[in-house]
């Protein structure tokens, strides 16, 4: 290695005395080390975690402005290229995205319109008009609101301003995953056996899932991110299924059109990136496994996988090119796969936009893909032919989101952030994000706090130079999920890469809980209104409780949430019936038949209770609260109305989700506390029961 540096300063002494310039030394030196030093990494020889640098082609003229048509990260991600080229831009924004981050990078700014996106950031008039005023030449769309439009798309080229990512013909063909499927096919694409039309009702629905066989995918045909899906494993899920996908579809997309396919159990979701020009000609630039997921959205990504080979990834690659070619692609796009145990591959969907986990790719190839859209869109050919792409070391990257991570994998969490620090002084790690102290995570937008990535020589340094970088990031004034993502990373299965779509709900079946922590207390339990003293203490599943001299140990999995429990208590099975319990200590258990009272605190809080007046308890079961903050879509009661156990109540959409509020017990509705298009937060009283 020392040889390589000492020819490298050779050439930029001779460079000197031949008074070259800076960008032409720069350039003769890149040539020579990819001729003569191709054992070494190309990501090594960037500048140490930072994108791709775009001075070696500073003299490829490509727009003087560009308009970028999204917020948070990935506006920011864009803009930070763009000024890399020397290209100025525009930043569009809603009023409560005043003060953002990407507002500030940017050139320009115009407000597109208020808060809700579909006054602003899908607000294509204001948006056309926001063009024209600041005579951008080019529009990068990112990911999301209307990088995936065709009708968008079409606008633009009216008005002879180019779309950065493909034409409108390979938006709409990929954009319909009924069209995309029967492409795919002609393409000789693996594909997943399912109803290749349009489902009219629900009940060509049932139909359909019972000739295919559950469980079935009932998806939207123009969705994305895992919203308009759902999983059937029966003829009322299916129903359900239909009704909550259709909506969810219509909200996010405009469009309610779906179709059922087999689901495929247990499988990875691995995706393929490929990269088209204008002459024809087309790469794939490796994979990138999106296995673990939430309600069908990716959680943590990492390129490449570990459970491919060079066969089935270059299989996948080659069919993924193969379908770009197809539709004559022209920009960066994404070819999803769901893989089997025996590696056998199917089509999901191709994504005709930057995905959210590019920077995995970036990382191990070399190359800015946000730099290789710009230059696409110019008309420029491809720089590199499949031979050039490597696969150099490992990235990582974790979705930090403002959630919940203990409800439900991540309900969404609002607040502002009181204080932001990213881990970015730590080596090999990048931060793609979009805000700052004092940022505001509101109902309106995505959770997303950032993309953590980390990157390293191989899988183990990757994975804990993002051990590190999580143990290492500030963030106060929201719940986020962090607790999640560290636990994740360090699993026996995920360091194995024993993992699939269900890994979440696989490893943590009652919820995610945090990790096991040993802990002594000091009870106070009254029973028949007898005070007996108890200390217990835990490790994990295990409890080892003292009382009169003496001790016992207690081992139970502990889901208070089941009727039944099972517990051994030394080596004796018994099991438990928790009928009741409340947050002020109060416990009804049925042992051996017989029904216990009982009143569990701390001995401090024991002490101190008899100066506190007893509060009546609210009775749970006659009204409903909302679990999250998010609009009211629905309310299916009216007071005087009879429900039964389980009947839908309402429905709240948060981040594009929509969530069926049930009632907790028969009864008549005593009054309503919202409508639909309402507002709530966490804990607002919904309906109330008589």
């Amino acid at each position: 290695m020392a040889g390589l540096w000492v020819s490298v300063g050779s050439l930029i002494a001779a460079g000197q005395r031949g008074q070259r310039s800076p960008q032409q030394l720069m350039r003769r030196v890149a040539l020579w080390t990819l001729k003569h030093a191709s054992h070494y990494s190309r990501h090594h020889l960037m500048v140490t975690r930072s994108l791709c640098s775009a001075d070696s082609y500073s003299n490829e003229k490509t727009f003087d402005k560009i308009l970028v048509a999204n917020r948070g990260e990935i506006a920011c991600r864009v803009i930070k290229t763009c000024k890399k080229m020397g290209i100025k831009t525009v930043a569009i924004h809603s009023d409560v995205d005043a003060s953002s981050v990407h507002v500030k990078m940017a050139d320009e700014a115009v407000c597109v319109g208020p808060a809700p996106t579909s006054k602003s950031y899908l607000n294509m008039d204001a948006i056309m008009e926001a063009i024209k005023k600041t005579r951008a030449q080019a529009v990068h769309p990112g990911y999301g609101f209307l990088s995936e439009n065709k009708e968008f798309a079409k606008y633009l080229a009216a008005e002879d301003i180019i779309f950065i990512g493909p034409d409108t013909c390979a938006i709409q063909a990929m954009g319909d995953k009924i069209e995309s499927k029967l492409l795919a096919k002609k393409a000789k694409v693996n594909t997943i056996p399912g109803f290749d039309g349009v489902v009219k009702d629900a009940d060509e629905a049932v139909r359909i899932a019972r000739e295919i066989g559950y469980p079935v995918m009932i998806k939207a045909s123009a969705g994305g991110g895992g919203k308009g899906m759902r999983i059937a494993w029966d003829d009322e899920e299916t129903r359900d299924g239909f009704r909550f996908s259709s909506q969810e579809a219509a909200s996010s997309f405009g469009d309610d059109r779906l179709l059922i396919e087999k689901f495929i159990d247990n499988p990875r979701h691995i995706e393929i990136q490929v990269l088209g020009d204008k002459h024809g000609n087309a790469l794939w630039l490796n994979e990138r496994e999106c296995s673990i997921q939430r309600r069908n959205q990716k959680v943590i990504e990492e390129a490449p996988s570990i459970f491919l080979d060079s066969v089935t990834r270059s299989a996948m690659g080659e069919q993924a090119v193969a379908l770009a070619k197809a539709v004559k692609y022209s920009s960066a796009g994404t070819v999803e796969f769901l893989v089997d145990s025996k590696k056998n591959f199917y089509f999901l969907e191709m994504n005709t936009r930057l995905q959210v986990e590019h920077p995995v790719t970036e990382c191990i190839t070399g190359l800015d893909l946000v730099q290789e859209m710009i230059r696409v869109a110019k008309g420029y050919p491809l720089r590199h032919t499949q031979a050039d792409i490597p696969i150099n070391g490992w990235a990582v990257e974790c979705r930090v989101y403002a959630e919940d991570p203990y409800k439900s994998f991540g309900l969404p969490s609002i607040g502002r952030l009181s204080q932001y620090q990213e881990p970015i002084h730590l080596p090999g790690v990048r931060v793609d994000s979009g805000i700052q102290p004092g940022s505001d995570i509101s109902i309106y937008y995505d959770p997303m706090i950032s993309k953590l990535i980390t990157y390293g020589s191989n899988r183990t340094e990757a994975l804990k130079r993002m051990e590190d970088a999580l143990d290492n990031y500030v963030i106060r004034g929201v719940t986020h999920n962090i607790a999640l993502l560290r636990e994740v990373i360090i699993n026996s299965r995920f360091v194995k890469g024993d993992i699939n779509t269900k890994f979440l709900s696989d490893v943590y079946p009652d919820g995610f809980k945090g990790l096991p922590q040993v802990a002594n207390w000091e009870l106070s339990i009254k029973l028949n209104d007898q005070v007996h003293t108890v200390v217990a203490s835990n490790s994990g599943k295990t409890f080892s409780v003292e009382v009169y001299g003496l001790k016992l140990n207690v081992t139970s999995t502990w889901n208070l949430a089941s009727p039944l429990l099972s517990v051994n208590v030394d080596g004796i099975q018994r099991t438990i019936q928790c009928l009741s319990r409340e947050a002020g200590g109060n416990m009804s258990i049925q042992f051996l038949g017989t029904v216990y009272k009982v009143h569990i605190l701390t001995k401090l809080a024991a002490e101190l209770s008899k100066f506190m007046l007893e509060k009546v308890a609210e009775d749970t079961s006659s009204i409903l609260r909302s679990p999250m903050p998010g609009m009211v879509v629905a309310v299916s009661v009216k007071p005087g109305d009879m429900v039964t156990e389980g009947q839908e109540i309402c429905v709240i959409e948060a981040m594009k989700m929509q969530n069926s509020m049930t009632a907790g017990k028969t009864g008549k509705v005593k009054s309503v506390h919202c409508k639909a298009g309402d507002t709530v937060g966490e804990g607002d009283l919904l309906m109330e029961l008589q």
